[in-house]
């Protein structure tokens, strides 16, 4: 048996899909469904039970669920904007130090999401204590719960794996609203406008210019699928390794639209001369709050046995508009 939380949200009910492509069923799919119209992400997924995470948080520390095979934590509020610190603290923190007190007790697999929300503005993004500093209340419940795992690694007789998942865009995050990809809302921008907007300049980056390591949930879940094969433990970057513009991603939609109307690609240049892509003033409450640039340091994800590539924008964000696209029409 496995068991996925946030099973209903954008990471996990990937990993779930995942799963079954691997011919597993048996998964206990654990979420909070108070935003009821995450279930349509599980539809096409098979599960062997469903549970509210409240009564997940009950039973597991009991050992209600006999073996299991692997716990996926991907369960939190990931809204970077959130100021309700009481409430991202206990199920962002506490939920997980309880999760992981319940999996060493009982020998469960432990893999969890961390964040590179954890580096704050950077520059540097290696899983080492100098180079994290978090800009607010949701990256510092990554990080405190990474320095516990970082602590306790040396003890550990079974596996704990975490991942700082950096800019993951894909299919199934249509719920997570203003919080959902770049590639998401630039996709439904140009839908119904018929142009992107991106920021213009700020901090020394040009217009559109500020760079993310974009990742697919595609190679998210293939990171963690390994990862379930292979035990290792320890706490990995897991982006692509590459920080490409909000340009790239913005002209890689156009040109995915263009492509389905049967319309050859445009240069950036010429998108923006024809007002395909437009730049709009810096906003005030993200200055001092925005990470303009992050880049995954991949070292030690390759050196724990991951060599696979990771997909670049151009052809990830081009099968995610490709997906949109089928689900639109």
């Amino acid at each position: 048996m496995y068991i996925v939380t946030g099973a209903a949200g954008f990471i996990g009910s990937n990993l779930v899909r995942g799963l079954n492509d691997r011919g597993e069923t048996d998964i206990i799919a654990v979420d909070d469904l108070t935003q009821a119209d995450k279930f349509a992400n599980l539809v096409d997924c098979e599960i062997a039970d469903y549970l509210d995470l409240r009564e997940f948080r009950e039973r597991f520390p009991r050992g209600d669920f006999g073996r299991v095979r692997a716990l996926l934590h991907q369960g939190a509020c990931s809204d970077t904007m959130e100021t309700d610190g009481r409430y991202m603290m206990d199920n962002n923190y506490r939920y997980s130090l309880a999760l992981l007190d319940a999996c060493v007790e009982q020998r469960v697999p432990f893999l969890y999401a961390s964040s590179a929300a954890t580096y704050g503005p950077g520059p540097r993004f290696v899983e080492e204590r100098g180079a994290e500093r978090p800009l607010n209340v949701y990256g510092y419940s990554k990080f405190l719960f990474d320095q516990i795992v970082r602590r306790r690694l040396p003890e550990l007789k079974h596996q704990v794996a975490g991942f700082r998942y950096f800019n993951v865009y894909g299919p199934r995050e249509s719920h997570k609203g203003r919080m959902a990809s770049v590639a998401f809302h630039n996709f439904n921008q140009f839908r119904a406008d018929a142009r992107v907007k991106l920021f213009e300049a700020w901090a020394g980056y040009g217009d559109g210019m500020q760079q993310r390591d974009f990742v697919s949930v595609e190679d998210v879940v293939k990171v963690n699928l390994h990862f379930v094969e292979h035990g290792t433990s320890g706490i990995y970057n897991l982006g692509t390794g590459r920080a490409q513009t909000f340009n790239d991603v913005a002209t890689t939609v156009v040109n995915s639209a263009r492509r389905q109307q049967g319309l050859g690609a445009m240069t950036l240049e010429q998108q923006v001369a024809e007002g395909l892509i437009e730049y709009v003033a810096f906003p005030e409450a993200l200055k001092g709050k925005y990470q303009s640039f992050t880049q995954a340091d991949l070292t030690r994800l390759r050196a724990a046995g991951y060599e696979a590539p990771f997909l670049t924008v151009e052809e990830g964000v081009g099968r995610y508009c490709d997906w949109l696209n089928a689900r639109a029409a």
